[in-house]
This record gives C-alpha cells, structure tokens and sequence, in this order.
C-alpha cells in the first residue's frame, strides 16, 4: 500500500489530469497547449531555452535533457500551427514528455508563412537539426543517434526535410545521423489549391511539388506515423498516402490509427498525465527504443 503523502500525491497528479483532459474539450489548439504547459513541471531536468539555430528571430529552439544526460538519443520537435502559427514555448510538455523518457529534446520554432513560403520552414528543421547535432555533447546526447518528429505541419517539415534528399544535404546533415521520423497527424498529402494553407507554399506550386509523399528518398529511415481516427483538421487520408508512399520506396514504417482521437487529443496524449487519452507517447517511445542505436 503506498503511505499516505504518495497516495495524496498520485491522486493529485490523477485530478490534475483528469482536469486538464476536461479543459482540452472543446479548446482551441494554443487553449490546449497553455493548459498542458501550466500543469507540466520540468523540475529535475536541464532546459537551455532559446538556442539559436539561425539569424532569424524564431530560428531558436528549447532543449530539454535528463538530468546527468550522456550519450542519450535525441528529439528534434517541430510544432504545427498550419505553418502560420505556433511557436516552441507551446510545446514544454512535449519536451518534458521526452526527456522524462531519457531524450535530449529539441522543441523548435520557425519561421511562419505567408511571409515565408515553402521550403522555408523546411529549411528551417534542417538548419535546427545541423545544429542540434553540432551541439549534441554540449547537452548530454549523441550526434548519431536522433530522432525527428513533428504534429500537423510540424509532421510535414519534419518528414519533407529527412525524406527530400535535398533538404539534409543542403544543410550539411549526414542522412546516416537520423535514426528515424515520426509524424503525427500530418499532412503529407493533399491538393492545398483554393485552401487557407496555400499561403504557405509558392504561387502556382502544384502537390507534386512540395507534398512529402512524392519525395521520398531510397535510403529514408524508418517513418512512425501516428493517424487520428477522428481528425478533421487534416484528413486520414494524408497517412494512408504517405504510408504508401514509404512502402513503394522500400522504407519500413510504422502505421497506426488510433481510434476515437482527435487532431489535438492525439499530441495531448503525449502529456506523460494524459495517456489515458491515446497511446501517442507510449507509441512514440516504443519506436525510438526499436530504432535506437545501443
């Protein structure tokens, strides 16, 4: 039985859940994260905030690492936000999610359309990761073994910019340092013309042209994607694409729907208090564990 002060304080960690899964009902995507954020604690871990990866404001990102960090595996998130929103400060219990895991994680933020079209933002997730990998030892993890995984447009720059041959090269990342992608809920692939989401690629680019789907590279890691069942911010469909997309090139991938989740429930469940929500985290960890270097 667990004496009395572990008791009080487990079943305060259950109602805080319990209340911040009540809050996220009918919330706004940035309603949700600020009510995650305030409930989340990062005592005992290392946070370095604002770690520049370039010359523009938003070129910063936050880094979580486990206390005593050596050679640990590291995460580079990428928000979402439609690409015209959104921001790394709305993200700290993805972070802390990762790193209670025993990941370095990176939570970035870049640079927004419609002022920055595709591949910016793309370029954007390169540049971070170049300089994540440049400065892995400085927070206790390992230049070879990372990971990159994003929510909703942040699942699109983080597959554009690993399965584009382009987008690493061009960056100056060795492809052999990124061990795998994980999207949740992203829209790999979709015909944005006459959409809100066109302003954030060129005028007059066709799907063909910039869907992660129709550039996927022979030697891509291996891909995790996390599809809500109940999503209708970006379609289903967008997995299914990009599942087939991975198999015709040969690439291993993991594909699970997770029923009843929605566009936001499915990046709350990674709140390590929410996992009753989905198993987003659970799915997330299992697969950096798999794809890992020892």
């Amino acid at each position: 039985m667990l004496p009395l002060s572990a008791r009080f304080r487990h079943s305060l960690f259950v109602l805080t859940g319990l209340l911040a899964a009540v809050a996220l009902v009918g919330c706004s995507q940035r309603s949700a994260q600020d009510t995650l954020n305030r409930v989340v604690s990062t005592g005992g871990l290392e946070v370095v905030h604002n770690v520049p990866y370039g010359p523009d404001v938003r070129n910063r990102m936050d880094v979580y690492s486990p206390h005593g960090a050596t050679n640990a595996p590291m995460v580079l998130f990428v928000h979402g936000g439609s690409w015209e929103g959104g921001d790394k400060d709305g993200h700290k219990f993805v972070g802390e999610s990762l790193a209670r895991a025993g990941y370095v994680t990176a939570v970035m933020s870049y640079r927004l359309a419609p002022q920055n079209r595709y591949p910016a933002f793309v370029q954007d997730t390169a540049s971070a990761l170049k300089v994540l990998r440049e400065t892995a030892k400085t927070f206790g993890g390992n230049p070879d073994n990372m990971f990159v995984m994003g929510h909703s447009a942040g699942a699109y720059n983080a597959v554009e910019a690993v399965d584009n041959a382009r987008w690493l090269r061009e960056a100056g990342v060795p492809i052999s340092a990124v061990r795998g992608v994980i999207g949740v809920a992203g829209p790999y692939s979709y015909d944005f013309r006459g959409m809100s989401t066109a302003r954030a690629f060129p005028e007059n680019a066709t799907p063909d042209e910039v869907m992660p789907d129709r550039h996927v590279r022979p030697d891509a890691p291996p891909h995790l994607l996390l599809v809500a069942g109940s999503d209708h911010t970006v379609y289903p469909q967008n997995g299914d694409h990009m599942k087939a997309a991975l198999e015709r090139a040969g690439i291993p991938v993991t594909f699970t729907v997770l029923p009843g989740m929605g566009h936001i429930t499915i990046i709350a469940a990674m709140t390590r208090f929410l996992t009753f929500l989905g198993p987003t985290r659970q799915d997330v960890i299992a697969f950096i564990e798999a794809h890992r270097l020892p």
